[in-house]
């Protein structure tokens, strides 16, 4: 067994932490196991085929993870699920300069499991040594490298550690400068195949399995072969027609799911496969140039770029040139994105410092896998190359694809409270199991006592319950598909009737420019609407604009960032690019003396063309830094300048703080308070020493400093038209909404009290949490908001009169009484997550702004929202939100990118209105699935209850009066009792979210009992009178072939089917089904009434008025096809008058349920004082009586070291 526990967390945000224990083949055990499998006719080999942990405990035994053959893996979360592997050796390469002569052997623990991590991120294991193949002292054993494959990746033996390991890339703890000096040259051939042992071949592969492979998986199902077990035990008992139904039916239903499956392997594949092999050029050790295909690249290969673009088929680091380059599938928006050399810090030791190599920090160097390179650029005798640092299913679209293969289940109460109800079920058919084999003994009847026993436990479980499952799930995919959301994941259509939170794209996707407003003197100057007037051309301000940005000519379309296009636009400045003969005359190291022309862009005023800017260097945006900055020259000067853009505190604080105006944060607020975002410029006039050469390699810290505020420019994201009425909506129908974005803090909060999710009375509380520093704790600085906009005369987009204060009795939904919400951006959040733990759930509680989000915090928020019990729903428009929309309870595409691939349900509409249709949508499928799983279990329950009171006169029902009920009743029933629409509109009460609950055992219990009331009624009554139905029996009806067969050998009935009792529990039954088919289908408020389902109302109508009429006009052919023996008129009335009592008694009692149900049910268990089954409901009690929360304005909280005794944060307030 391995050597301890061992835990890290993926840079998803996913913690996939595994458990792995060792095991080796058992022989006597795989004997005892087979002798198993003949004896139980191949019932154990399924039950080990279900259970992963039982196949490999009953077959295997323990050993030590060096020495094993097997791995059994179980995750540590909720939902603990077991896996199993088989661990392989992969033969040694032989001798290699990389081998470790003299491993050291860590002598490990027996008895222990030992934790190991999915992720690669930990510290350095890049070394190869500790992979390499060790030879035991005193085995003969040729050496060989012990790996196991799960989930499409390889874990490999790590001698030092005794565990199982995965290959790491170059993508973590390689340095910066060693990039450039050790892994620049490129592999050679020997070192690139030794590579390719480990990290074997490139490639995201998705297998679309082979139809009979998913058959059997498929049929392997318990319930189909539960299924299979009734229809033999049917056909085995003469009852071919249902037999045949149900065969028929799962049929169907196999074809159906194989499809569905089928065709998400065929999508996902077809989005894999597409360009994932090119060939590719790569440079080898000798600098020769080989060509190759894209499968066989392996980290520390040297890619060159082709000219004319490609798509990447790995991650790699860009080490010279430039490229242009399109992240649609990362991003989601196909704004391309210009990709720059990684800076080599050896050749710069004062200005730059060395740092680890992330693809995530060093994104704008990194080149992903999946995207599309459009265009490089480079200069004369250089190549673009890039370094492969990542490959196959540890690249960004790999792991992306390996989320959509291997989602982390959805827990669901419904379907955890369908298995226990099924099982109380099996605990009844046990019982009538038993009372069936007794019985059969005290009456001597053996000859069919084994078929009858066994056929009890088929009627108390019905094997269509599936089927009739699936069909109002299947019923609402296609009515969403009609409005515009398609679904790859039905079941999660159920899940979204829960939803009680939700968030989305609330604002238009371009921006406009609002205005201007510059400085001079470091005062502020009144707002301008135009910046292309003639006063303004040759201004620094305009400069600023037309060379601050990351704009680039492709096809001759300019293209980039949108708010880059609005302001260049907006100038009326033309752009022009250097041509790739130009670039190509150009060195890296140029002379001082240059033209204009040969720059790498020029830009040129349209009045003016005399008037030409060339920009010499751009130092791109970045999200860490929050600006940008470029280094020009103005044809005709000199010295050049350098401007930069950002965010306004940040440009405020690189500026002299003699040309920041006083009033600069009052004037910055009073903007972002009313929704605008704005974008602050600064120049600086460089120094006359500064050449050509020296600004390529001046570090931007160097810039970056001592600039002049030159003034602020004012953009405006206006609200989606939809966006009020959609949230106004959720907000009666008591769902949260919460924004995440990437606007500025103070922008989203106008936004939140423009659209209505912060109402203009309450308070907005700024959470700015700063990480640990100088031997400082990790603290969070409280802010509260100014609670109103002056400067806006816009009201809110939701009257606050219009949301319901008084709360529903059921549930603390939005809590409308605590008038604070919580602001936070990524920055904040990340330093919460990690030192504030504790604080995170009630945070979360009363966040209502989240901006600056980075996609794996979007995650993280996600989960957050859900580990209180949300359910959650989440729209996004882009592959940078798969992640969340992949964990959310309810993700919603509004792109038809790759992010709706791994998105459960892809909306045509690209706004949020699709949220209430989707919820509406759930809610209905939701409660259908109440209704037919009700209807089934009391199916069940009525005809388990007819069986075995016959089954005490040793009778039963005919296999045509089974094959009526269970195909012309309840079939039809079922499948027309789904079709119900749902309801016009969302109402603030939630459906259950489980079968346990009070209401629906109340009236489920409630049914069974008046069910077996009025049947136990009606079979002693008429056992009472059937000396007097026999001398009167069809007196009044010329029915003479009909006579008792009470005592079974009156007639040739050799089952005793033909009798009194018989034929009256048919009839009672028989309405009964339809009874409680009307009782339990619900309309409103959830569902559209059944009276307009106009298939399910034709349906019961003409069942009723046939057994209506073979029961008080009987005919002769019916009679003797349903084996129902002819009774006297009076009788027949008297029938038809239990049925109408128990048809009023079971509507009033429903009714009766549905009013006062929950209040009897506290009452009768003494609980109306029950805490909250949710964690935020729970919470939300608790919060409301703290009279230390919410924190205090001007306040600090500061999180100390974790105690090594529990690792509980302690938290001091400082005022």
């Amino acid at each position: 067994r391995g050597k301890g526990k061992k835990k890290t967390v993926l840079k998803s945000g996913f913690p996939l932490i595994l458990e792995i224990y060792g095991y080796e083949l058992c022989r006597w055990k795989l004997v005892l196991v087979t002798v198993g499998v003949i004896c139980s006719g191949g019932f154990l080999l399924l039950l080990l085929y279900w259970m992963p942990e039982w196949r490999v405990k009953a077959t295997c035994r323990r050993t030590t993870l060096k020495d094993c053959e097997v791995v059994l893996l179980r995750t540590t979360d909720e939902f603990k699920i077991w896996f199993c592997a088989k661990v392989r050796v992969m033969p040694s390469l032989g001798a290699n300069p990389l081998q470790n002569p003299d491993p050291i052997v860590h002598k490990v623990s027996n008895g222990h499991a030992v934790h190991f991590c999915e992720s690669a991120a930990e510290e350095n294991k890049n070394d190869l040594k500790k992979y390499l193949p060790v030879s035991r002292p005193s085995s003969n054993q040729k050496r060989g490298i012990r790996y196991f494959t799960h989930h499409s990746v390889k874990y490999f033996w790590n001698d030092s550690v005794q565990s199982f390991d995965i290959v790491r890339g170059l993508d973590e703890s390689t340095f910066c400068s060693s990039i450039h000096n050790e892994h620049s040259r490129g592999l050679t051939k020997g070192m690139h195949e030794y590579r390719k042992a480990f990290y074997g071949v490139n490639e995201i592969a998705v297998k679309v399995p082979y139809i009979f492979k998913l058959l059997i998986k498929e049929v392997l199902n318990p319930f189909y072969i539960f299924q299979l077990f009734s229809v033999i035990l049917w056909i085995t008992d003469e009852y071919h027609y249902y037999a045949l139904a149900i065969v028929i039916m799962s049929v169907i239903s196999i074809v159906s799911s194989l499809y569905t499956i089928r065709k998400q392997y065929v999508m996902l594949h077809d989005m894999v496969a597409a360009h994932s092999i090119v060939r590719v050029s790569v440079c080898r050790g000798n600098q020769e140039i080989e060509e190759i295909l894209s499968t066989d690249l392996v980290p520390g290969d040297i890619m060159l770029i082709p000219s004319n673009g490609t798509i990447m088929p790995c991650d790699a680091v860009l080490l010279s040139g430039t490229c242009i380059v399109n992240e649609s599938m990362l991003t989601g928006e196909s704004v391309p994105v210009t990709k720059i050399n990684l800076p080599n810090p050896s050749e710069y030791p004062k200005t730059m410092g060395d740092e680890i190599y992330s693809p995530e920090v060093h994104k704008r160097h990194t080149l992903f896998c999946g995207t599309n390179v459009i265009q490089t650029r480079f200069y004369t005798g250089e190549l673009v190359k890039a370094l492969v640092v990542r490959t196959g299913f540890s690249t960004a679209k790999g792991q992306l694809v390996r989320s959509i293969l291997y989602p982390k289940p959805t827990d669901f109460k419904l379907y955890r409270d369908a298995y226990l109800f099924l099982l109380s079920l099996v605990v009844v058919a046990g019982i009538g199991f038993l009372y069936t084999i007794v019985n059969s003994i005290l009456k001597k009847v053996s000859h069919t006592i084994i078929i009858e026993s066994l056929d009890i436990i088929t009627i108390t479980v019905p094997p269509a319950l599936p089927a009739a499952m699936t069909a109002g799930i299947v019923y609402a995919q296609r009515r969403l598909k009609k409005i515009g959301i398609f679904c790859i994941s039905p079941q999660r259509i159920n899940i979204c009737g829960q939803l009680n939170l939700g968030t989305g794209t609330l604002t238009e996707d371009g921006l406009d420019l609002w205005g201007i407003q510059r400085v001079e003197n470091a005062r502020f100057l009144l707002p301008e609407e135009r910046a292309c007037s003639e006063s303004l051309l040759k201004s620094e301000f305009v400069a600023c604009m037309a060379t601050c940005h990351s704009l680039t000519k492709i096809e001759g379309v300019l293209s980039g960032d949108p708010l880059d296009l609005k302001m260049f636009e907006a100038i009326g400045w033309i752009l022009e690019e250097a041509t790739e003969e130009e670039t190509a005359l150009h060195n890296r190291i140029m002379p001082t003396s240059f033209t204009v022309r040969n720059l790498f862009l020029l830009l040129s005023h349209i009045t003016q063309t005399g008037y030409e800017i060339g920009i010499v260097r751009q130092f791109p945006f970045s999200s860490v830094l929050q600006r940008m900055c470029v280094i020009a020259k103005t044809l005709g000067e000199k010295r050049m300048d350098a401007y930069m853009k950002g965010a306004p505190e940040v440009i405020a604080s690189l500026c002299k703080p003699e040309t920041v105006p006083v009033d600069f944060e009052s004037v910055l607020e009073e903007y972002t308070k009313q929704g605008f975002r704005v974008i602050a410029l600064a120049h600086r006039k460089l120094e006359s020493k500064l050449t050509w050469h020296k600004v390529q390699t001046i570090n931007r810290d160097a810039i970056e400093t001592n600039m002049d505020f030159m003034g602020l420019i004012i953009m405006q994201n206006k609200l989606k038209k939809e966006t009020p009425a959609v949230l106004e909506d959720l907000h009666k129908a008591n769902i949260r909404t919460v924004m995440v974005t990437g606007d500025n803090m103070l922008t989203a909060i106008s936004v939140a009290r423009d659209c209505g999710m912060i109402l203009p009375q309450d308070k907005v509380i700024i959470a700015e949490a700063l990480p640990p520093k100088d031997g400082q704790a990790a603290r969070i600085n409280w802010h509260y908001a100014d609670t109103l906009s002056r400067c806006t005369s816009s009201s809110p987009a939701i009257n606050s009169e219009d949301i319901p204060v008084k709360l529903v009795h059921e549930s603390l939904e939005d809590l409308q009484m605590t008038k604070y919400h919580f602001a936070m951006n990524g920055k904040s959040f990340a330093v919460i997550l990690e030192h504030f733990q504790d604080l995170v759930p009630k945070l979360v509680l009363r966040g209502t702004v989240f901006a600056r989000m980075a996609p794996d915090q979007k995650t993280q928020l996600v989960e957050a929202l859900q580990n209180v019990d949300y359910y959650v729903g989440m729209c996004g428009d882009g592959a940078n939100d798969c992640g969340a929309l992949k964990r959310a309870h309810g993700g919603i595409s509004l792109s038809e990118l790759e992010a709706s691939v791994a998105s459960p349900f892809t909306s045509r509409t690209p706004n949020i209105s699709c949220v209430p249709k989707l919820i509406r949508e759930g809610r209905a499928a939701l409660i259908t699935s109440f209704c037919v799983f009700k209807f089934m279990a009391l199916y069940s329950i009525i005809q388990y209850i007819s069986v075995t009171l016959l089954y005490s006169i040793l009778s039963n029902l005919g296999d045509f009066q089974f094959l009526f009920i269970d195909l012309a009743i309840i079939l039809v029933v079922v499948f027309t009792m789904s079709l119900n629409p749902a309801w016009k509109e969302l109402v603030a009460r939630r459906p259950p979210s489980g079968l346990i609950s009070g209401p629906l055992l109340c009236s489920v219990l409630s049914q069974i009992i008046i069910c077996l009331a009025f049947q136990i009624f009606g079979f002693f009554w008429v056992k009472q009178h059937v000396k007097c139905l026999c001398c009167s029996a069809c007196n009044t009806l010329d029915a003479t072939n009909s006579s008792s067969a009470h005592d079974g050998n009156e007639t040739e009935d050799e089952h005793n089917i033909k009798n009194y009792e018989n034929t009256t529990l048919f009839f009672i039954s028989s309405f009964q089904y339809l009874i409680v088919a009307i009782v339990f289908s619900k309309g409103k408020p959830f569902r559209q009434p059944c009276y307009k389902n106009f298939l399910f109302v034709t349906s019961v109508i003409v069942l009723y008025v046939f057994i209506f009429f073979i029961m008080l006009h009987p005919v002769e052919s019916i009679d003797t096809f349903l084996e129902l023996v002819c009774v006297p008129y009076d009788w027949r009335l008297k029938i038809l008058l239990i049925v109408v009592i128990n048809a009023a008694v079971s509507v009033l009692t429903e009714e009766a349920v549905d009013r006062c149900g929950v209040c009897f049910l506290s009452s009768l268990f003494g609980c109306r004082k029950k805490a909250p089954k949710a964690k935020y409901m729970h919470l939300a009690q608790e919060l409301m009586v703290d009279p230390e929360w919410p924190p205090k304005p001007r306040t600090t909280t500061e999180a100390k070291v974790p105690s090594q005794e529990n690792g509980s944060y302690q938290i001091i307030t400082l005022t």
